[in-house]
């Protein structure tokens, strides 16, 4: 089918949307974005998203394009031009098009992209199994709480962690757990479910909040602290969250297990009672 896309204001097909290359997110990746999964055409956590791209809008001083209406309406005909039952729709909001120049532009449009692909969600041999992950030194800036679209820090651990053959990395910064280069990293420990602080250090998922009330839901207790690296080199589980990888259990960091090298019962817990509040 002809993927569709929306660019400043109208639906294009993908082959046809152009930007100009003075567009500042083009030259030095000054916007930000936020991804929407929605299962059964439905978006997931709506409400949460769009708070996420209104507060990461805000931080960059880029003003919002849409009120939280005209939001909904772009997301959904978005998502009705397809015929995927599940997908996730990518939105993109940079400075806009300005003469290069450090400073911000005084009258630049934002430029306002969005599509979506299908979503496929983690297959059920994987979740049986786990995934592999490496440790790695978060070299990031200091603003991880902006959903920006200058996500270099997070292509080199990515391609780290692809290089060597594993699904995600961990990432640590002065000894202490901050995130994965997509995902929410959680660390469970004699049954309690342990995930880092919500600071600028890591960008608070969607999951975050969702993972907290999941937890409540099945009486999981939950310690929202700083986690040393040795306590998650130590962990009885290791889980992973995020848009479009949903939760799953990493089971190797570093090419030795993590507990027995399986699942273990608070991902169970989790994952199952994930499925229930997607099925809605």
């Amino acid at each position: 089918m002809t993927q569709t896309v929306h660019l400043n204001g109208e639906f294009v097909p993908l082959e046809e949307a152009r930007v100009p290359v003075l567009d500042r997110g083009f030259i030095f990746g000054d916007g930000i974005y936020e991804v929407v999964p929605a299962y059964g055409r439905r978006p997931f956590r709506w409400p949460q998203h769009l708070a996420r791209l209104k507060r990461s809008l805000a931080a960059i001083g880029i003003e919002n394009p849409h009120d939280d209406a005209g939001w909904t309406r772009l997301v959904e005909e978005l998502i009705g031009r397809h015929e995927w039952a599940d997908q996730f729709v990518y939105m993109q909001v940079t400075r806009g098009v300005a003469r290069r120049d450090h400073a911000f532009p005084a009258a630049a449009r934002p430029t306002v992209f969005a599509m979506t692909s299908p979503l496929v969600p983690p297959p059920a041999e994987l979740v049986a199994r786990g995934v592999a992950a490496i440790t790695l030194p978060d070299e990031r800036w200091l603003h991880c709480d902006i959903k920006s679209i200058s996500l270099l820090g997070n292509v080199l651990a990515r391609q780290a962690a692809v290089q060597a053959g594993a699904a995600e990395c961990v990432m640590f910064r002065d000894g202490f757990l901050t995130e994965g280069s997509a995902s929410n990293i959680w660390v469970a420990r004699s049954g309690t479910l342990l995930g880092p602080p919500r600071d600028h250090l890591i960008l608070e998922g969607v999951r975050y909040a969702l993972i907290q009330e999941l937890c409540a839901n099945t009486g999981i207790e939950l310690q929202e602290r700083r986690i040393l690296r040795e306590e998650v080199l130590a962990a009885d589980e290791l889980i992973l969250s995020s848009a479009t990888k949903e939760v799953l259990p990493i089971t190797s960091l570093d090419g030795r297990p993590v507990g027995d090298g399986r699942p273990g019962p608070l991902f169970a817990r989790l994952h199952a009672a994930y499925q229930r509040v997607k099925a809605g």
